[in-house]
């Protein structure tokens, strides 16, 4: 996949960009707050509906007007164009592929995968179970196709089971619980299975990113800690119905990240956490290139984030997944011979020649 054009209207300090990117190595630099991550972000924004930044779509709306607009036109390793657009107020959304609407942001998501690594990727390693769940989810997106339907009925049961859980409905969870158990298991199954290809993926990577990092493992948690979600469920009924809320469960999975029986959390430094992140990250576009699909790969201040070597390994690992790299910095990247460079400048951004 690759972006052969961008144009980005009020976002931020980006009031208009119209942009025709390299297909393989973009360098956007520039000084501190001109716009360099906002290019990124648009990106991001037009591929899953939402910034990596901010939860509030109104952050996102620079001075002139009441929306942004990002438009791409992009082509697929089948050679097959698209043209995406999406336009975005403070409470609504209007999204297009080949001037048809869209009822639901995941079918732009669907035609535009990107990996992302930006400066609080570490919390991967450091962070809540939450981000590294939604970690595997994104990446089980595009490979799973079951994983969507799946993971949406399983929310909306959920939620139900919580509802009932707060009302003291004790005769509806017995009918929830069984539908709960069914799409519960089978999520889990989906992430056991991507978390062996995770798994397998990371640690190759990390030879060639940091081969001192030795001894990594991952074990997938499902939520729950009886033999059976069934058997956690019913023994913990009474817990969940004073709390209001659904104890176990695929919605408190987590993934542990080990070297040897210790958490990487615990025995890395920030450099080596950030290490390891990048490893998880760029597992997921090696799993998409295995699928025949290559992902667009957006890295942000990558050269703050490491030190001279490590920098060079990710960039340059980023390169051979094959698909297109955009990359921001203070500095010229002068890693790809082939590539675009851009200025970007109080919120404008022009190709240097």
């Amino acid at each position: 996949m690759l972006i052969k054009s961008l144009k980005i209207e009020n976002l931020r300090n980006l009031e208009t960009v119209d942009i025709t990117p390299h297909p393989r190595f973009n360098v956007l630099y520039g000084g501190n707050g001109a716009g360099k991550t906002s290019v990124l972000e648009s990106i991001l924004v037009l591929s899953r509906g939402r910034s990596f930044r901010t939860t509030q779509a109104s952050e996102l709306i620079g001075r002139s007007g009441k929306y942004f607009r990002v438009f791409a036109e992009t082509i697929n390793d089948d050679r097959k164009v698209s043209r995406l657009g999406l336009e975005r107020s403070s409470r609504h959304w209007r999204g297009r592929v080949d001037g048809n609407d869209l009822t639901q942001l995941s079918q732009l998501t669907r035609i535009l995968p990107l990996v992302l690594m930006e400066p609080n990727s570490h919390l991967l390693v450091s962070g809540a179970p939450e981000v590294r769940r939604k970690y595997l989810d994104w990446g089980m997106f595009h490979v799973e196709h079951q994983f969507l339907d799946t993971y949406r009925r399983f929310s909306k049961i959920l939620k139900q089971r919580n509802a009932a859980l707060r009302k003291r409905q004790e005769n509806v969870l017995d009918s929830i619980d069984e539908v709960f158990c069914q799409l519960g298991e089978s999520l889990d199954g989906l992430r056991k299975e991507h978390c062996i290809s995770v798994s397998a993926q990371v640690l190759v990577l990390l030879k060639h990113l940091s081969p001192t990092m030795q001894g990594f493992k991952l074990e997938y948690h499902p939520g729950w800690t009886k033999s059976s979600l069934r058997k956690s469920l019913v023994d913990g009924r009474e817990r969940d119905l004073a709390r209001g809320a659904t104890g176990a469960g695929p919605h408190r999975a987590d993934l542990f990240l080990l070297f040897g029986d210790t958490p990487a959390r615990n025995l890395l430094s920030r450099g080596e956490q950030k290490i390891l992140s990048a490893a998880l990250l760029l597992s997921q576009a090696s799993i998409l290139n295995q699928k025949g699909e290559r992902p667009v790969i957006l890295l942000d201040d990558l050269a703050s984030e490491f030190d001279e070597q490590h920098f060079e390994n990710v960039l340059v690992h980023s390169q051979e997944m094959g698909g297109q790299v955009w990359v921001t910095g203070i500095q010229h990247c002068k890693t790809a011979t082939e590539h675009a460079l851009f200025h970007v400048e109080h919120g404008r951004v022009q190709e240097m020649v």
